[in-house]
C-alpha cells in the first residue's frame, strides 16, 4: 500500500512561527502539550510515510522516528546563541549499521520559515574524509556525471560543500577531481519549496521525489565508506 501523509496541522506551523518569537521556557512549557500533538505527532507520520516509500529505492535507509527526528532543544553549551529551542523540526535517515556520520544520508525538517531537504555527506570524521577523498579520485567520471546531472540539480540544485584552501595532504594538486577534493562536506539542501504545502499531502511526494533524484549520488558515496559506530548528528 502506497505511504499517505495529510500534511501538518495548521495550528503546527503556528507553534513553530509562535515559538520563533517567544524562544524560552516560559512560553514551551506550558505549551508543550500542542507541540506535541501538532508538530511531533505529524512529523512521526511523515517519518514513517517517507520509509514507506523509501522501501521502494532505498531499502537498507529505512530509520525508525524515535531514531530518526531530532530532539527540539537545542544544545547551547558551546553557542553564543542561548535560545533554548530549535523553531524546526527535523529529521535524519541514514543508513542501517552505520551511525548518522558513518555514511551518507537524507533529511528533511519543517519549520517556522522554510522546508529543508537534503542528501549527502555533511560532517565525516577524518577516516570517512579520506576515504570519500579517495574515492572520488578513483572514480571520478562516475561522480563528475553525477553531479552534473541536469535533472538532479534542477530539483535540489549542485552539491553544496564547504572547502580546503590547498589540497589535502597526500592529493596532488594535478588530480583530475581536486577542487572536489579539497571539500569538506558534499551534500544538497534545497529549500525552495512553498511553506504552504507543508500544510497538504503534496508534502511527502516533494520530498520524496527529491530524494529519489538524490539516491545515486548517495549511494556512491556510500560505496567508499564503510560503517563506524562513532555517533555525530547530520546536519541538525
Amino acid at each position: 500500500m502506497a505511504a499517505k501523509f495529510a500534511g501538518f496541522p495548521k495550528q503546527g506551523l503556528t507553534f513553530l512561527q509562535e515559538l520563533k518569537a517567544n524562544n524560552d521556557r516560559e512560553w514551551f512549557t506550558p505549551r508543550k502539550a500542542v507541540f506535541d500533538e501538532s508538530v511531533k505527532a505529524p512529523m512521526v507520520a511523515l517519518v514513517e510515510a517517507v520509509n514507506g516509500e523509501l522501501a521502494t529505492f532505498a531499502p537498507e535507509y529505512l530509520t525508525e522516528p524515535a531514531k530518526a527526528i531530532y530532539r527540539i532543544y537545542r544544545d547551547t553549551r558551546f553557542s553564543n546563541d542561548k535560545t533554548p529551542y530549535k523553531t524546526h523540526i527535523a529529521a535524519n535517515l541514514h543508513k542501517q549499521g552505520a551511525d548518522k556520520h558513518a555514511a551518507a544520508g537524507y533529511y528533511f525538517s519543517v519549520g517556522a520559515d522554510e522546508i529543508e531537504i537534503a542528501a549527502g555527506v555533511y560532517m565525516p570524521g577524518p577516516e570517512e574524509l579520506l576515504k570519500l577523498r579517495q574515492h572520488i579520485s578513483a572514480n571520478f567520471a562516475e561522480f563528475s556525471t553525477l553531479a552534473a546531472d541536469k535533472a538532479v540539480t534542477k530539483l535540489v540544485g549542485s552539491l553544496k560543500g564547504d572547502s580546503l584552501a590547498r589540497p589535502p595532504k597526500g592529493f596532488p594538486p594535478d588530480d583530475p577531481a581536486i577542487d572536489w577534493i579539497k571539500r569538506k562536506q558534499w551534500y544538497y539542501f534545497h529549500t525552495d519549496l512553498d511553506l504552504g504545502i507543508a500544510l497538504t499531502t503534496k508534502l511527502l511526494p516533494e520530498i520524496v521525489k527529491r530524494f529519489k533524484a538524490m539516491a545515486p549520488m548517495v549511494a556512491f558515496f556510500n560505496r567508499g565508506l564503510t560503517p563506524r559506530s562513532q555517533s555525530r548528528d547530520f546536519l541538525r
